[in-house]
């Protein structure tokens, strides 16, 4: 090594442990978050791994808002890994598969962390729950509304503009929101840090109420607004983004087998809004170079998103509109049919920090020149459901359906989880104020051309006004 003797070689160790000593957590994680061959980073997984495995690795604070990030890699939902650092491969190479599933035999009943389904192997774990039966656990507990109405008078004919929508609640629990969370927040840092590519992550300078959200997307480049190379807005395909992160792709494949999203229309892309306090997403209908059906995934935050063909603004942040509904964290929203083509869409200023994640498949005519299909996302079957009987026809219209399974000793685990997890969705009133204030629909200053100038720009100013 460059005819460096071992004891040199130790003097230099020691060295920089000395160096490491007088390094905060944060300043560590920086260090150890770059800069290493595969060869180290594998090495130092194996340490980490050793020195975690009786111990939680204590949670690193960011240096946004006090969000919280995790030292170690992230488990999925299945236990493979959300990496970090994120290994930049092209779309047509296959992500990391080194990783080792980590054992759930431990894991009570109501802390089930699920595999992706497509094993056809069905094991007994320690607490006598085979993988089939584990996930009808969780299966049954998740809620799902699909009777959403609201009547407009279109070109003279009543039309429900809201059907098709569908809200499935209890989809991600509690251990897992905060694995995929952390998962953004370390995301957020390699953007903020330029380790993701230019165009996967934006951050535009926020000059007023409800602008300037952080975006992050993968899979394709989407264009909100005209941009500088004159391209309009929809898919950009000669741009390249970085592609799904293995805990995405986990997200998804959960989402296909417990029949929230249909086998025929599996997302290839994504897009991750983080809103700060008093940020919104304007009124608006998504493009057709994505195919319907659509989802998002709510995080952090619970908060309403409207509905209707005439949505109203009444302040910069805040509109107004006929349709109200709340986004549980952990439910997936479903947008198809009229309720994502003839109703617009939009969500008021948020009352406290959320994240969401858009997922979407890409029109065939409009997939970026050089994507490549994912093998992983292939041949992904719904979960076969037991015989169920269903909830009583006198439900209301606003109460989530949960299906009672058959057999008692399923029964009684369900009921065991839910006694201890489930948290029941109130509605909320709709907002009903109508002020107008045309003037805050500016798309090109709400969505600017992601990956502009303006997110490096402000990285420097978001550093520079933390230590003010």
């Amino acid at each position: 090594m460059n005819g460096q003797s071992s004891g040199e070689l130790s003097q230099s160790g020691a060295g920089s442990l000395a160096l490491l000593k007088g390094l905060t957590r944060d300043e560590i994680l920086e260090v150890l978050a770059e800069g290493f061959c595969q060869h180290c980073e594998a090495r130092l997984e194996k340490r980490i791994r050793g020195f975690s495995s009786n111990k939680k690795v204590s949670e690193l604070s960011l240096s946004d808002n006090g969000s919280q990030g995790s030292a170690e890699s992230l488990s999925s939902l299945n236990g493979s890994e959300c990496s970090v650092p994120w290994p930049r491969v092209q779309l047509s190479e296959p992500l990391d598969s080194t990783r080792t599933p980590e054992s759930v035999s431990t894991q009570s009943a109501s802390e089930i962390m699920l595999n992706d389904g497509l094993s056809e192997v069905s094991s007994v774990t320690g607490n006598g729950l085979s993988e089939e039966q584990k996930e009808q656990v969780r299966l049954s507990q998740v809620g799902r509304k699909k009777d959403f109405v609201h009547m407009e008078r279109i070109q003279g004919k009543n039309i429900n503009v809201v059907q098709g929508l569908e809200l499935h609640t209890g989809v991600f629990n509690a251990e897992e929101q905060k694995k995929i969370v952390e998962c953004i927040y370390d995301l957020q840092r390699m953007g903020r840090k330029q380790q993701l590519r230019e165009r996967t992550y934006s951050e535009p300078r926020k000059w007023m109420r409800g602008k300037g959200r952080v975006t992050i997307q993968f899979g394709c480049c989407y264009n909100y607004a005209v941009d500088k190379n004159g391209n309009p807005p929809g898919i950009i395909r000669d741009e390249e983004v970085d592609p799904l992160p293995p805990l995405f792709k986990q997200m998804i494949k959960r989402m296909v087998r417990w029949h929230v999203l249909p086998p025929t229309c599996v997302p290839n892309s994504c897009i991750v809004n983080i809103y700060n306090e008093g940020d919104c997403i304007p009124p608006h209908i998504d493009h057709h170079d994505f195919d319907r059906p659509f989802c998002t995934v709510s995080f952090l935050t619970e908060s309403n998103i409207l509905f209707g063909t005439n949505l109203k603004i009444v302040s910069p942040g805040e509109f107004s509109g006929p349709v109200s509904i709340p986004l549980p964290v952990g439910s997936v929203l479903v947008l198809k049919g009229n309720g994502a083509d003839v109703a617009k869409h939009c969500v008021p200023a948020v009352p406290a920090k959320r994240i969401s994640v858009t997922f979407r498949k890409m029109d065939d005519s409009k997939l970026p020149y050089r994507f490549s299909p994912d093998p992983e996302l292939s041949g992904i079957q719904p979960f076969v459901i037991s015989p169920m009987i269903r909830s009583p026809s006198t439900w209301s219209q606003n109460q989530y359906q949960r299906p009672v399974v058959q057999s008692s000793f399923l029964k009684s685990m369900v009921q065991q989880t839910l006694h201890q997890n489930s948290k029941l969705v109130r509605n909320k009133p709709e907002t009903t104020t109508t002020t107008n204030n045309s003037s805050f629909l500016d798309m090109t200053d709400d969505f600017p051309p992601l990956g502009s100038s303006n997110s490096r720009n402000t990285q420097k100013e978001t550093r520079a006004g933390s230590r003010q």
